[in-house]
């Protein structure tokens, strides 16, 4: 309850600033960053969107987190362009029974390859970087000497748009090398957690497993790479440069790189659950010790535009508002960038970032799941939303198709969604009915 009062003080806070303001919505491209803009985490709550109409979709999901053992979990819906459902489910922190909000952030694991590329296509548009920029050799961006040791010279061939559709070539024979961090120690006999550039490097040390522009196959290497090509062109970090050109300007201001601790979580960062509590590996620090998969068995830091970020369901539907080149939220990408993300040259190719998309029926999709939580996002005619949850599924990869499936069949279950608000632009004025109803559990 206290969280709560906290919650609402906020967003009382933050509807005086509105109106002093302005408040609507974030700053466009143009106009820069505007440090007074509206922040959803800071100002959205729960209550805010109970409504009669929405009952029986919380109760599907609630019951389908029961039989699935999620812990906690994130949806926002956004109807033409505006955001009118939001909410959290379950339990942010089950031990200590804080219970899941709005606001509250969760990694996103490979939905953080969305966020990649849109950096990419941001470069594009400031003409720093083209799609057919070659990244590694003489001609490269990554032409520095940590990476001049390439096995097999096609290598040096190898361009942004194929790291983005994963028509790189690169080889997974070894498996993933950002998930087998201490193999490669011993493969190398190395005696630290391995930099980014060591592991790409130790990629460029093995033959490709097709020429690149070849057939797809899935590489998170690949957008490790990127996140460098970000670096080297931008001249600052891949963190800064997506805050500061990307999320800020699309009214996103609580997205992070995840640290890999429970103690070192953000504010109002969930706790995340295996589906397997007594799964744990080697810790990827070289400790020798035996961590959990999602705290301190993988390095989740270290996957970067890979799958590191750590955002709300609300502030990643904003980005998706961002970048669909749809009227009403402002997108910060010109609509060539929004056209090639979605451009699909050969059947079987993955969209830049996206995970899928349909032609037909203009759906795109973009999914991410790891030890510890799972999300998935949706675009499709005037509706789209976000999935997000703390908890993890023996399934691993195929249970966000299953989260998808649900979302849908949920959704089915509203009578009516309201048609005068849009969450993205202010807080309505909450009833007292509202004020007392803080809490969600699971049921």
């Amino acid at each position: 309850m206290k969280r709560y009062v906290l919650i609402l003080a906020a967003a009382v806070v933050c509807g005086v600033l509105y109106i002093l303001f302005g408040g609507g919505r974030c700053s466009s491209p143009e106009a820069g960053i505007d440090e007074t803009c509206y922040r959803l985490n800071d100002s959205l709550y729960n209550a805010l969107s109970d409504m009669e109409s929405t009952e029986k979709m919380e109760r599907y999901i609630r019951n389908w987190m029961a039989r699935n053992e999620i812990r906690g979990a994130s949806l926002a819906v956004m109807k033409n362009e505006h955001l009118v459902y939001c909410k959290g489910f379950g339990w942010a922190d089950k031990e200590r029974e804080i219970p899941a909000e709005v606001g509250d952030i969760y990694r996103i694991a490979s939905a953080s390859k969305l966020i990649t590329a849109v950096g990419i296509m941001k470069l594009c548009d400031e003409g720093l970087l083209t799609l057919d920029t070659k990244v590694f050799g003489p001609e490269g961006v990554l032409n520095d000497p940590q990476f001049s040791e390439i096995k097999d010279k096609r290598a040096e061939q190898i361009t942004v748009r194929q790291l983005l559709n994963h028509t790189s070539g690169f080889s997974r024979r070894l498996g993933d090398p950002m998930f087998r961090i201490t193999d490669i120690m011993r493969w190398e006999k190395m005696d630290h957690s391995p930099s980014a550039d060591e592991l790409i490097a130790f990629q460029l040390r093995q033959k490709l497993r097709d020429k690149p522009g070849g057939a797809p196959q899935y590489s998170n290497i690949g957008y490790l790479v990127l996140s460098r090509v970000i670096e080297k062109v931008s001249d600052v970090s891949y963190e800064e440069y997506l805050q500061e050109h990307v999320l800020r300007p699309a009214g996103c201001y609580d997205m992070h790189i995840a640290h890999n601790y429970y103690d070192e979580r953000f504010p109002h960062e969930v706790k995340y659950y295996g589906s397997d509590p007594d799964d744990e590996i080697e810790a990827f620090d070289g400790s020798g010790t035996m961590k959990p998969r999602h705290y301190g068995g993988n390095n989740i830091t270290g996957l970067q535009g890979a799958g590191a970020w750590v955002c709300s369901a609300v502030e990643l539907l904003r980005l998706v508002a961002s970048i669909d080149g749809k009227p009403g939220v402002p997108d910060i990408l010109s609509p060539q960038s929004v056209a090639e993300m979605k451009r699909i040259a050969r059947k079987g190719d993955y969209a830049l970032g996206w995970a899928r998309y349909n032609s037909k029926t203009g759906s795109l999709v973009r999914t991410g799941t790891m030890s510890g939580t799972c999300a998935y996002i949706e675009s499709r005619g005037n509706t789209s939303y976000v999935f997000i949850t703390n908890t993890s599924h023996y399934r691993g990869a195929s249970f966000t198709n299953s989260i998808g499936r649900m979302v849908q069949t949920a959704m089915s279950r509203v009578t009516e969604w309201p048609s005068d608000r849009d969450l993205f632009v202010a807080v309505p004025h909450a009833s007292s009915d509202q004020n007392d109803s803080g809490e969600n559990g699971i049921s």
